[in-house]
């Protein structure tokens, strides 16, 4: 069972001041062999307000500063007004709880109003969000059903249509039934699915492909299949959507292994392919060392350094033939498991600073589903993706993107 939000916020600032207060007591200590009190107090008091600014920045209100650290005139305010305080009151003959509770209560005010102050701050600095987009429409009713729940609820801007999928039809037909339907791209798929005989030597592993971009008897040999399938899969996008033109991305990313960007860009003039997406994607900020494990353990690191790279290299390419990419993306280096605050740090990190078309808007990437979505799946043919949506990570990724 979750925490209550205010309770939560209440036992973050309590363990903060309480830390605040320890430091302010140690100092104490640590000085009063060599100082007098009034000397001391005040270095110990900036100690305490350090230790304040620091913990209430990065956990107490981390949804409004984004682990990042207040401005620096809020340590300034508050440890004026603190040994001001502090000093006035004694004066005054207040009594214990009054002097006791008085800062208490004025911290909380001031590092209150740096939060909210910070979160303006912050959505002054971020300007465009970017678009949130599902991948594998089509594959099974488990995902198709948690895709288009977000696309009816106004926060999906786009989804990959996988059209060897089981369910594409079905999909289809449904995704046209929206009020206002997200954007549809080709999710162009190599790597699963049912093999066409006429293309017996084509790999469909990611790494087999690559290695054959770097081989050019492989290039040769394979690039009239590649061809093939990939004006197969165009012509089924057509059939199923009616759309004239392609906005293509790849199954496991694989539309940007060099050999096969080489079909995407030898056919994107004669079949009005406009858009390709990259996956360009700046690390995240305030990331806890957790995080960083979790992306190390699942693969995600190494994926973002593979894919950082081929993007690097497919940009100036998408250019010259004067098709339009993302400017940024997020969701490789937490594929599988973009929810929570991996989600959150990705999201506000692809935002972009100044207003862009369409088609240049940052893309968040996830992949959600309803439980036991892989039940529905072909499991012959799709034997990577059943085992990626039995997790239960592809329903935290559905409930993260319903909190926008």
């Amino acid at each position: 069972m979750r925490m209550p939000p205010v309770l939560t916020r209440v036992l973050r600032y309590g363990l903060v001041g309480g830390t605040a207060a320890a430091v302010h007591i140690s100092v104490l200590l640590l000085l009063d062999p060599w100082m007098i009190l009034s000397l001391a107090n005040p270095i110990a008091f900036l100690a305490a307000s350090v230790a304040g600014y620091l913990g209430h920045a990065l956990l107490t209100f981390r949804e409004e500063t984004g682990g990042r650290q207040f401005a620096r005139r809020w340590l300034l305010l508050q440890y004026v007004v603190n040994l001001s305080v502090c000093a006035l009151l004694p004066l005054l003959n207040a009594p214990t709880l009054v002097l006791v509770f008085t800062p208490t209560l004025l911290n909380a005010v001031i590092w209150s109003r740096a939060a909210r102050f910070s979160a303006k701050a912050r959505q002054h600095q971020y300007g465009q969000p970017p678009l949130l987009h599902a991948d594998d429409l089509g594959l099974a009713e488990g995902v198709d059903a948690a895709i288009i729940d977000l696309a009816q609820s106004g926060r999906l801007q786009g989804a990959s249509l996988l059209v060897n999928g089981p369910s594409a039809t079905a999909t289809v037909k449904a995704w046209r039934g929206l009020a206002d339907p997200p954007m549809l791209t080709l999710h162009f798929c190599l790597t699963e699915g049912h093999r066409l005989p006429n293309c017996p030597d084509l790999p469909t592993g990611f790494g087999s492909l690559l290695l054959a971009s770097l081989l050019p008897w492989q290039r040769r040999r394979i690039a009239p299949q590649l061809r093939t399938v990939l004006l197969q899969q165009i012509s089924r996008y057509r059939e199923l959507t009616g759309l004239r033109q392609i906005r293509l991305d790849g199954h496991q990313h694989i539309h940007l292994v060099p050999l096969v960007l080489d079909a995407v860009l030898d056919l994107a003039s004669d079949e009005s392919i406009t858009w390709v997406r990259t996956t360009r994607e700046p690390l995240p900020e305030g990331l806890s060392p957790r995080l960083w494990w979790r992306s190390l353990q699942t693969g995600g690191l190494l994926k973002w350094l593979v894919l950082q790279l081929l993007s690097g290299l497919a940009m100036p390419r998408l250019r010259r033939t004067g098709l339009q990419t993302n400017r940024r993306f997020a969701g490789v280096l937490f594929s599988g498991s973009m929810f929570g605050t991996a989600f959150r740090r990705c999201w506000e990190t692809a935002y972009s600073s100044s207003s862009l078309d369409r088609a240049l808007q940052a893309v968040v990437l996830i992949h959600p589903a309803l439980p036991d979505a892989a039940t529905g799946m072909d499991r012959e043919a799709f034997q990577q993706s059943v085992a990626f949506f039995n997790s239960t990570n592809r329903q935290k990724e559905w409930a993260s993107a319903q909190q926008l």
